[in-house]
């Protein structure tokens, strides 16, 4: 059975078969999630948002998740490489820090700007 599996925040979708990873639907959808460990859960760099209303969705995290993860788990973050759809499902990447500081920066910036 196909799953339809959506990334925000640039909307593309991608079917994939059920129990793909998020990490392997994102690299078949050509959207970039940062990863070192390759899928094995041990860089944590490959963090999405799965809403409360998405989140049976995406499978239940396994022991490793678990263990790394936390209680974040609970705010709806899960490990793009563990998550397994198991049914259409919406995830969020989110905004790359370095990426996220430049952007505060310039709208500080032209927030500045505006009062002169």
């Amino acid at each position: 059975m196909n799953v339809k599996i959506t990334f925000k925040p640039s909307g593309r979708r991608v079917r994939v078969g059920q129990g793909t990873t998020l990490l392997q639907a994102a690299r078949k959808a050509g959207v970039y999630i940062p990863t070192r460990c390759d899928g094995k859960a041990a860089c944590l760099m490959c963090k999405v948002y799965i809403s409360p209303e998405w989140a049976a969705f995406a499978g239940r995290p396994n022991d490793a998740e678990q263990r790394k993860l936390g209680p974040l788990l609970e705010e709806g973050i899960r490990l793009s490489c563990q998550a397994r759809a198991q049914g259409d499902v919406e995830a969020t990447i989110p905004e790359d820090r370095l990426k996220a500081a430049i952007r505060r920066q310039l709208e500080r910036q032209a927030m500045d700007d505006e009062l002169w």
